[in-house]
C-alpha cells in the first residue's frame, strides 16, 4: 500500500535519530468539504489507519472556511484512528475566522501547524500555511509601490513562520506540511498565468537551510504535477485530491520516512 520510501537528508550534527523502524505518513489536501456534503470522507478516514501511521492535512478541507462546513468534515475525521496533523488552506480564510476553523480542528484532534512543530514517535512535523509570490527568477521582490511591498512582507512572513516550526524540532526525520506549493514542479499543468499564486520558492529556500527534512507535502495546485524537488533535492509531493486522483484509486499518498 506504501506509494514511496523517502530517503532522509544527512542529518545536522545534534539531532536525535528516533525509532529504528520507518514511519507510514498519508497525505492529502483539498476535500473541499461544503455545508451541504454528505460524508464523502467516511471512507478516506475510517481506512487511512490500515495504510499509515500519521494522517497529514493539507489544507483546502472546507470551501469557505464556514463553521458549517468544518462540522461536517468533523463527522467524518472523529472516524480517524491515527494522529493527525494539519495546516490552514486559502479556502479556510475566505469567511474571515481562520482563528475558529482552527480551534475546532485542535478540538477534533487534529495538531495544526502555523509557527509550530510537533513530534510524533521519533518523527517531526513542522509546517505552516505558506503563502504565493512566484518561482526562481520570477519571484516576485519587494520593489515599487507600497502595496507590492505589502504583498511581499506577507509572503516573508509566511517563510518565517515556516522556519520558526522546523527550527524547533530536534528530529533527523521531518516532514514539513505546507498548503501553497515550495516548487514551480509541482504547479505546472495549471495555466502558466497563475503560476505565481499558487505557491513561492521562498518556502523551499526556507526548507532547504535545514538538513532533517525528509519530506514536504501540499496542495492547492489541482491541475500541478505530482511531484519535484527543492535545490538540495527534499522530494516535494502535491498530495491536492484531484492530483491524486490521477493517480489511481487511493484518496491519499502514503510515504515511508
Amino acid at each position: 500500500m506504501t506509494d514511496a520510501t523517502v530517503d532522509p537528508q544527512t542529518p545536522q550534527p545534534g539531532l536525535e535519530p528516533g525509532p529504528a523502524r520507518k514511519m507510514r505518513v498519508a497525505a492529502v489536501g483539498d476535500l473541499h468539504v461544503g455545508e451541504t456534503s454528505e460524508r464523502l470522507y467516511r471512507d478516506l478516514f475510517e481506512r487511512v489507519a490500515d495504510d499509515a501511521d500519521v494522517l497529514c492535512l493539507c489544507g483546502d478541507l472546507t470551501n469557505y472556511g464556514k463553521t458549517p462546513e468544518v462540522e461536517r468534515l468533523l463527522e467524518d475525521l472523529k472516524l480517524c484512528t491515527i494522529p493527525m496533523v494539519g495546516v490552514l488552506g486559502n479556502h479556510e480564510h475566505e469567511c474571515g475566522q481562520p482563528e475558529e476553523v482552527e480551534r475546532m480542528l485542535t478540538d477534533a484532534g487534529v495538531r495544526m501547524l502555523n509557527g509550530e512543530a510537533y513530534e510524533i514517535d521519533g518523527v517531526g512535523f513542522a509546517g505552516g500555511k505558506g503563502f504565493v509570490g512566484g518561482f526562481g527568477r520570477y519571484m516576485l521582490s519587494s520593489f515599487g509601490e507600497a502595496s507590492i511591498k505589502r504583498f511581499v512582507q506577507e509572503a516573508v512572513e509566511d517563510a518565517n513562520l515556516l522556519e520558526n516550526s522546523i527550527r524547533k524540532l530536534r528530529t533527523e526525520r521531518s516532514v514539513v506540511l505546507l498548503h501553497y506549493a515550495p516548487v514551480v514542479e509541482t504547479v505546472i499543468g495549471e495555466p502558466p498565468e497563475i503560476h505565481a499564486f499558487l505557491g513561492s520558492s521562498r518556502l523551499a529556500e526556507t526548507i532547504d537551510r535545514y538538513d532533517n527534512v525528509s519530506l514536504v507535502v501540499h496542495g492547492h495546485a489541482h491541475r500541478g504535477g505530482p511531484e519535484g524537488r527543492t535545490n538540495r533535492g527534499v522530494p516535494v509531493y502535491n498530495v491536492a485530491l484531484p492530483v491524486l486522483r490521477t493517480l489511481g484509486d487511493m484518496p491519499y499518498r502514503v510515504f515511508e520516512i
